[in-house]
């Protein structure tokens, strides 16, 4: 069950639009999600988040999930997508591609780029809630997921 989620592993997610973000935390918080959930508003700002650079130099904790929109500003996420699984620090932590595309090419490229999970957003509240809750109870209770930290060197 979702509300047994290890705290430890925090939960990236890569969102440009502020309302959809804001959707995303609240069912987690209803849903009882524990883990720590940050946000970056663009893929520029992730792949500075993941790497380490600029603001995020030094001790950014390494997410055990990431949820990341397709259709942001600057680095979309299919350029952000290639650059974690082309990664070794980061190639081992799951990505759950959440975005309105219902594209078949963008699914094919997303697992064919190593994408984990493809989730078009439901647009209505029911319908979100309920994708939110299957997320959580998969990624965040069933699954195994690595280790916090640097992944294998």
């Amino acid at each position: 069950m979702a509300a047994e989620s290890d705290v430890r592993h925090t939960i990236l997610v890569v969102e440009d639009n502020p309302e959809d973000y804001e959707a995303t935390r609240r069912a987690f918080a209803r849903l009882g999600v524990a883990a720590p959930i940050h946000r970056c508003a663009d893929g520029d700002e992730a792949l500075d988040y993941l790497f380490r650079r600029d603001a995020f130099a030094g001790s950014t904790p390494r997410p055990g999930l990431i949820l990341l929109d397709l259709n942001l500003p600057g680095t979309d996420g299919r350029e952000v997508l290639a650059e974690i699984k082309s990664d070794r620090a980061l190639r081992h932590i799951p990505v759950v591609v959440l975005t309105t595309s219902s594209d078949a090419g963008d699914v094919d490229a997303c697992y064919a780029s190593g994408g984990n999970a493809y989730m078009q957003k439901p647009v209505d509240l029911a319908g979100f809630m309920a994708a939110m809750r299957s997320l959580a109870d998969y990624w965040l209770g069933t699954a195994s997921l690595p280790a916090s930290g640097e992944g294998a060197s």
